[in-house]
């Protein structure tokens, strides 16, 4: 047994438990061995861990790097994010528990800076390829919205193949790969004079923000949501809930069955109240594009007037929250109604993959603001007053995201 073999279990290990704590003893398991056995190589697990952060950026930026230098052999501004894609999107379809290591520790809102600090000294600098040698771009930025777009489908792509233990074949990477690209460069291929010529101030200034009646249950899922927005759905406990509420955790167990059901309350509330609220500002207009940015800005108008919602949802992208299979379902009844053939035409499956890129995309995009401290949260005590500027995103800001779900990268020429 050597280093190398203990690093591949330990992804292996972490890819099956997705985003819970791994132990030695899971890893020491997955060998074979004992785990006295493992100390030979490591002194403890943060040793461990570290190494495998190590071996993580030096697989990933060796595989990537003959794309990058040929993104940046070719020096435009549009084809070359594009060249970069394909090379990052093979990485991680060919490679799961890399893709799912990274979602966690290289995506997720906290460690953003290291990983563009580990890629920078193995020679892949995005920021050249984002705004080139000089110049600034607009905010979402077409590398921002390529980035999230690719995660979204690599996701999907994976937790289709969940059950599957073999390596993707050639002919599934090739279609994985020209299906995000497709999305990238068309969107929902719309009808771009329609498109722009919608008058986003006056549908802004229509879809209102919600209003919340300050009942015992909404109290009680608020206090959740802000424990869960401070330590994350995992960590959040039962007695930060009750801390924030006012009740004693024997209190609470009137209320919740368990932590999961806790959980699950929380969201399932959540999700059933955006798809509501992007229905009725739907229903106030029967021009297609216009139902669409209405969907699109009512779910942003909600998650900015609840800071605290949009921190858990955040920390939710790269979490395994169990959910129940219905909720996906219910998501697409954010998009059902509107009257455009892209969207009529398609099948119940393809319906729900749109409903939740766009969710992502809107999450990622408020989630993902810069801040005056250029960066969300780096410790708990943070938490909320990063959430209050992430959600200060001007709303030319979702002018820009809009066009890039209608028209793909097209529309932001």
């Amino acid at each position: 047994m050597t280093k190398e073999d203990i690093i591949k279990a330990a992804f292996k290990v972490w890819g099956r438990d997705l985003y819970r704590t791994t132990s030695l003893s899971q890893i020491s398991g997955e060998l074979r061995v004992s785990k006295p056995a493992l100390y030979r190589h490591f002194k403890d697990k943060d040793a461990l861990l570290k190494a495998m952060n190590t071996a993580f950026f030096d697989d990933c930026a060796g595989f990537i790097k003959t794309g990058y230098d040929m993104a940046l052999a070719a020096g435009n501004r549009t084809e070359s994010p594009l060249i970069i894609m394909r090379a990052v999107s093979e990485y991680y379809i060919r490679n799961k528990e890399a893709f799912i290591y990274s979602l966690v520790k290289a995506f997720n809102n906290q460690d953003k800076n290291t990983m563009s600090n580990e890629l920078s000294s193995r020679g892949i600098d995005f920021t050249r390829l984002t705004f080139g040698e000089s110049g600034v771009a607009f905010y979402p930025s077409k590398t921002q919205l390529i980035v999230v777009t690719l995660i979204f489908n690599i996701s999907q792509f994976h937790l289709q193949r969940q059950k599957s233990a073999e390596a993707p074949s050639e002919d599934e990477v090739k279609k994985a790969i020209a299906q995000i690209e497709n999305w990238i460069k068309k969107g929902l291929q719309l009808d771009e004079r329609k498109v722009v010529s919608l008058n986003f101030e006056r549908l802004e200034q229509q879809a209102a923000e919600p209003r919340h009646d300050d009942t015992e249950s909404n109290a009680l899922l608020r206090a959740v949501a802000e424990a869960v927005a401070e330590a994350g759905p995992w960590n959040a406990s039962m007695e930060m809930v009750a801390k924030r509420s006012g009740l004693s955790k024997s209190g609470l167990y009137a209320h919740f069955k368990s932590k999961q059901d806790m959980l699950e309350q929380l969201f399932v509330t959540e999700f059933n109240r955006i798809v509501d609220f992007a229905k009725a500002q739907i229903g106030t207009s029967e021009i297609p594009e216009e139902q669409l940015y209405l969907g699109i800005i009512s779910i942003i108008n909600y998650l900015r007037s609840r800071p605290e919602i949009l921190m858990s949802m955040d920390w939710v992208k790269t979490s395994q929250l169990k959910l129940g299979k219905e909720m996906p379902i219910r998501l697409y009844g954010i998009i059902k109604d509107i009257k455009l053939e892209v969207i009529q035409k398609q099948d119940l499956h393809y319906l729900v993959w749109i409903a939740q890129w766009i969710l992502f995309l809107i999450i990622n995009t408020l989630a993902w603001w810069p801040s005056k401290k250029d960066g969300p949260p780096s410790c708990p005590s943070e938490s909320k007053i990063w959430a209050k500027n992430a959600v200060k995103v001007p709303n030319e800001c979702f002018r820009v995201l809009f066009r890039f779900i209608a028209l793909g990268l097209g529309g932001l020429n």
